[in-house]
């Protein structure tokens, strides 16, 4: 992870102190990212095979190379998803590079409205004023799966997040469907299944506010997605999402992201991020979410 454009932030902020307010965003945003990501880092690290360095604000982190060995099981044969923490697996700064080669999104016109008008203000995108980033928007933090058995088939199932407001997916694993109604969250309303190895995520009931990436890229309220999240090795997981959302694309569409398990030892660390804070403020952002 190269964050030497935080350097470069930093410099031409001191060399122009009355330039665009947007760096100190770009700032503050980079040090949310790099800080909990060094914070985590094992010691050490120098030995064969271990990955390059990652330069975070003049800090040197290695990381050993992904385990590829066969995954772990639980005693009634499902798949582990649970036994360590993960990274990935969903898009930060663009939904897009999740498709297929030479595929683009089949956005509708109202939707390109929209991202055009959201690329004059960046700044308004809701994860950097501690919303939740919903699905399947990921971080450059942790996450972790939990479900409530590891004997028996789980009823539910948990993802946490270390990223934003500390928050979590429920995934209902005891067989219900989604209500006829649902008030639209963050969130959704997610139902769960095993297909041999594989974990399916079935989620509606979406709001129409989180952004899908930081280029803006909108949905509706009509959003439905369905994940299948497939470990193929011990260290990595492979996310696959189909995309149905008929208010802001003109038909369905997958992509594909990879997480990486994390070294043992690495653990989710407490990272409190709270509705209203002052991001921004100090480069003169008024936060359009306190309106």
């Amino acid at each position: 992870m190269d964050l030497s454009h935080v350097g470069r932030a930093f410099r031409a902020r001191r060399a122009n102190p009355n330039g665009s307010p947007h760096v100190l965003s770009v700032i503050a945003l980079a040090l949310a990212v790099a800080v909990p990501l060094v914070a985590q880092a094992p010691q050490g690290g120098t030995e064969k095979g271990v990955l390059g360095p990652v330069n975070a604000l003049g800090q040197e982190v290695r990381r050993p190379p992904a385990p590829t060995g066969p995954p772990p099981r639980l005693p009634d044969g499902t798949i582990d998803l649970g036994d360590g923490i993960w990274v990935g697996g969903g898009p930060v700064n663009d939904i897009a590079q999740g498709l297929k080669k030479g595929e683009t999104l089949p956005l509708l016109p109202s939707a390109r409205a929209i991202m055009a008008e959201r690329a004059k203000r960046p700044t308004d995108d809701p994860h950097l004023w501690c919303m939740p980033m919903g699905v399947p928007r990921s971080t450059p933090y942790p996450f972790r799966f939990v479900q409530n058995y590891t004997h028996k088939k789980p009823t539910h199932m948990f993802i946490l997040h270390e990223g934003n407001i500390h928050s979590y997916r429920q995934i209902f694993m005891d067989g219900r469907k989604h209500p006829p109604e649902l008030d639209p969250t963050w969130f959704g309303h997610s139902i769960g299944w095993f297909e041999k190895d594989t974990l399916v995520i079935d989620t509606v009931g979406y709001n129409d506010k989180f952004w899908f990436d930081r280029q803006g890229t909108p949905h509706t309220e009509r959003l439905h997605t369905v994940e299948r999240w497939t470990r193929i090795n011990m260290g990595t997981l492979v996310n696959e999402v189909t995309i149905d959302d008929p208010g802001a694309f003109s038909r369905p569409f997958t992509v594909t992201f990879n997480a990486r398990l994390s070294p043992p030892g690495d653990e989710i660390m407490e990272n409190i991020c709270q509705e209203n804070n002052q991001f921004g403020v100090a480069g003169g952002h008024e936060n359009p979410f306190a309106r």
